[in-house]
């Protein structure tokens, strides 16, 4: 039954980097949402050290912990490949569920883990953060509301890898547009010798270039890019997101941690662009915790927009200072947290996170055939390669 005024009790299932340094401290956070009760890991040791990270019971056995701490909902965060293995499990075992991503890599996977909750009567959402961070939301705020009029194209330009990616560029189109075919490219190269930041270490590498153009059937394209050294290369430092639409565009990009935004119409004698400001608000002149973008779009019919950040903490001194994926991914927490209690969607879910999944192996699919365009939806049976 739909808990209302009480957190829910949360269990994190798994044990991967992000369960200890962003879900376990995510969590407790927000105490009047969420409440920590209980961990699960494979193993003993990994188990127990998250355990006494988190300062909560940890447990090897699914259904130990579930008797022992009654959680509400769960958290699965376990190693890539095993995301559709566990997360079904966590499903089976009656627990309403926030997935890491990708939801699944076969779309069978997906699709047993949907079916197993609608048979359970549970809900699921997926850890896609990217379209939830301040920035992105304020532009979506922007498209919801006409400034741009109907957006025709919109591009991710390394701005995140496979279902990332994808993800970012049919939020400016809209989720509720259904794609209809996807042509894909995928290239090898090799790269002078440099320094990988993930690896801390410097030599010789290859990098995996991918390309996808998805063509929806509303007529609408959108145009993925993505290198595989795109998160940790000095020669591939720059990411992008775009979009072109009938009334303007934008264009959002960043260098490391340098990022702007470029969001314009056009000028009321229709000759040249006018530019939208996007003020970042803060807890004081000089920093501390964000409140919220506003933008400023000399448009008549909407002068200003707000987006205001839904975990600033109103009449405290100082609020936590939260950063922009932390906002981002608290958002998904949320968005289950409400499905649960208020017995409606959530705001992503799974449908969207597997049609995300879906295109990124469908352009794959597409350059190991050659650039042959293939046609949505695709077999179930398919699979990441």
């Amino acid at each position: 039954m739909a808990l209302v005024k009480q957190p829910l009790r949360v269990a994190i299932i798994g044990t991967a980097r992000r369960s200890g340094y962003l879900y376990g401290p995510l969590l407790k956070a927000l105490p009047d949402d969420v409440q920590l009760v209980s961990v699960w890991g494979r193993s003993e040791e990994s188990a127990r050290r998250l355990g006494e990270q988190l300062e909560v019971p940890w447990y090897t056995h699914l259904d130990r912990l579930i008797r022992g701490t009654a959680p509400d909902m769960a958290i699965v965060s376990v190693s890539y490949d095993a995301n559709g293995i566990v997360g079904l499990m966590a499903v089976e075992a009656g627990l309403h569920v926030l997935l890491e991503t990708p939801i699944a890599h076969r779309l069978s996977e997906a699709d047993a883990i949907i079916a197993a909750a609608g048979r359970h009567g549970l809900k699921i959402e997926v850890a896609e953060q990217f379209h939830r961070r301040p920035a992105e939301q304020i532009v979506l705020q922007l498209i919801n509301a006409g400034v741009f009029g109907r957006i025709y194209t919109s591009f991710n330009d390394f701005a995140g890898h496979g279902y990332h990616g994808v993800s970012v560029l049919r939020s400016y189109l809209g989720f509720n547009v259904k794609p209809a075919k996807v042509t894909g490219a995928v290239q090898r190269y090799e790269l002078a010798p440099h320094w990988s930041r993930l690896a801390n270490a410097t030599g010789q590498r290859i990098e995996t270039q991918e390309h996808g153009i998805v063509e929806f059937e509303s007529g609408q394209l959108g145009f993925f890019h993505w290198t595989d050294v795109g998160y940790d290369s000095a020669l591939r430092w720059w990411r992008s997101s775009r979009f072109m639409g009938e009334k303007g565009m934008g264009i959002m990009t960043s260098v490391g941690l340098d990022s702007h935004q470029w969001l314009s119409t056009l000028s009321p004698d229709g000759q040249v662009p006018q530019f939208i400001n996007v003020e970042r608000r803060y807890e004081r002149v000089d920093g501390g915790a964000l409140i919220a973008l506003v933008a400023h779009t000399q448009d008549p019919d909407h002068p200003t927009l707000t987006w205001e950040n839904p975990l600033y903490t109103r009449g405290r001194v100082m609020g936590r200072q939260w950063h922009d994926d932390e906002i981002g991914v608290a958002g998904c927490i949320l968005s289950l947290v409400d499905a649960i209690r208020f017995d409606t969607q959530p705001s992503y879910g799974p449908y969207q996170a597997r049609l995300d999944q879906e295109i990124t192996l469908a352009y794959r699919l597409s350059a190991q055939e050659g650039g042959r365009p293939i046609q949505l939806p695709l077999d179930p049976a398919a699979q990441m390669i």
